[in-house]
């Protein structure tokens, strides 16, 4: 107990490192920045965002997993964390060398579209894609992501055919679904609000059960017609598993600290990513429970290891 102590009054006394697993200006960016921001503040240390892109996330948070369990690299990244190992030959095992701190948000995935396709509902996106089979579709992620999953799964509700076109992060594949490389996107609602605001893009569906407060006029999937095709994005805070408790204690304790601040939660707000917070116990059962969702998820449509 004596050591537990020290390891609590000491740290933070030098730099912390937060990888995010995928690069800047996507949902899981943004909420890292937020937070990181605070905790320089709080902690009176430096907190610094080390973005590690590629393979779906899988560089960021495999660097992270085998990182010292000491509390100074600190991993926030998104439900890829449970959903990657049912679809790529990881070199970890989220549920053993990850441990799961606090949830920091949730949003809905997006269905958005450039003006120039000529649809402003899915109804008529679904008739113009049984016209032209092989739409092409951005993800803010890669092959496998919750964004992929989404479009697969509305496509083959709907009896379509869609193509998904994979980017590193939200914020590189808003940039070519702006200018109309790309007519549509399964996005992360968080790079897309500004655009959607500015009317340079189109949302036809959001796949929460509820409407998000952030997008009150835009109807669910299910509302949509999609029936039964619900699902959050959630983004995280992780930390090497054998991280001493008083420190997973202190980080969760700050990070909560910071979701109720007024400036962090205004800003979460404002990008459609609804603050969580809570226990480290609570979002460790969330962890465990949505590795068996997505286990089963992928297996229903058919997704395979790349």
């Amino acid at each position: 107990m004596a050591n537990v102590g020290v390891w609590a009054q000491d740290w933070p006394n030098r730099p912390v490192r937060v990888v995010v697993p995928f690069a800047a200006g996507g949902s899981t960016d943004v909420a890292a920045r937020l937070v990181a921001d605070y905790l320089s503040r709080s902690l009176g240390q430096q907190v610094f965002i080390e973005n590690r892109t590629g393979a779906n996330g899988n560089i960021g948070i495999e660097s992270a997993a085998r990182s010292e369990s000491d509390g100074y690299t600190i991993l926030i990244a998104p439900d890829a964390v449970v959903s990657n190992p049912h679809l790529y030959k990881v070199k970890y095992d989220p549920l053993k060398d990850l441990t799961p701190v606090v949830q920091i948000s949730r949003q809905p995935i997006v269905l958005a579209a450039h003006p120039s396709i000529g649809i402003k509902t899915v109804a008529e996106l679904i008739a113009l894609a049984k016209r032209e089979p092989g739409l092409r579709y951005a993800l803010g992620s890669g092959v496998g992501s919750a964004q992929h999953m989404v479009g697969e799964w509305f496509a083959r509700i709907a009896g379509i055919q869609l193509q998904a076109v994979a980017y590193r992060g939200g914020g590189q594949a808003i940039n070519d679904l702006v200018a109309g490389h790309v007519k549509l996107g399964s996005l992360g609602s968080t790079p897309v609000i500004p655009h959607y605001q500015a009317g340079t893009l189109l949302i036809l569906a959001q796949t929460t059960e509820a409407r998000s407060k952030s997008l009150p006029e835009v109807p669910t999937y299910q509302e949509a017609g999609i029936n039964g095709l619900v699902l959050d994005q959630w983004v995280g805070v992780f930390v090497p598993a054998g991280t001493p408790a008083a420190i997973i204690a202190r980080i969760n304790s700050e990070v909560n600290k910071a979701l109720a601040d007024r400036a962090v939660n205004d800003a979460l707000d404002k990008s459609a990513q609804e603050p969580v917070g809570g226990t480290a116990e609570a979002f460790w059962k969330r962890v465990q429970d949505e590795f068996s969702k997505y286990a089963s998820l992928t297996k229903d449509l058919g997704m395979k290891v790349q």
